[in-house]
């Protein structure tokens, strides 16, 4: 029996849980869930009713994006995502908190039209700490990524968004990082659409 992986396709934090999964060879099944219509079975297992929601065959439940990315290195780092584990999940819970806050209301500025702040100065500031590691070595803690790269850049995919021509001006480093990191298979072959799961269809 499979874990069973609750999951949104575009969703950073479920980009980040599949991908560790597929690094680390876990098989799952995959349940893509439409965040207007979550499903029952998802719900009564995780009661926040956020994505991703890992499932194992023995009734343990994670609904935390790290911890599955961290359950599932721990049985196997074949990419050595894990050392520089301190200052990884530093900057991750960074990336977490104050810039996840930040990139929210610089996505959705109409939702915030009475808010005085600058939140893509804001969003920026933590942008901007990326730009400079990465002006000092290929990924954020060396030549080669480890588990802050996977953790952080889907949230830069979507910082990227609003104005691209903004982004590729101030944080050029940050660009090609984000590119090279794009273009991997492991975020390739996370994100194929697949069919929205329907619990009917174990049924039938």
């Amino acid at each position: 029996m499979q874990p069973i992986l609750y999951s949104f396709r575009r969703c950073p934090y479920a980009i980040r849980a599949r991908m560790a999964l597929k690094i680390a060879g876990i098989d799952y099944e995959l349940r893509n869930i439409l965040l207007r219509d979550k499903p029952a079975e998802m719900l009564q297992a995780s009661a926040k009713g956020t994505v991703p929601v890992l499932v194992l065959p023995e009734g343990v439940i994670m609904d935390e994006s790290l911890e599955i990315m961290l359950w599932a290195l721990k049985q196997n780092d074949p990419l050595c995502l894990l050392d520089n584990l301190e200052q990884s999940l530093e900057l991750i819970k960074e990336n977490d908190t104050d810039f996840k806050q930040a990139l929210d209301k610089y996505k959705y500025p109409n939702r915030y039209e009475e808010d005085e702040v600058d939140w893509q100065a804001q969003a920026s500031k933590f942008v901007n700490k990326l730009e400079q590691l990465l002006t000092e070595n290929d990924y954020l803690f060396g030549k080669n990524p480890n588990l802050a790269d996977f953790a952080i850049f889907p949230f830069i995919r979507q910082f990227k968004m609003p104005d691209e021509k903004y982004f590729l001006n101030n944080f050029p480093k940050t660009a090609n990082w984000l590119d090279i990191m794009i273009q991997t298979d492991i975020f390739k072959q996370v994100m194929p659409k697949t069919k929205v799961y329907n619990h009917l269809d174990l049924k039938a």
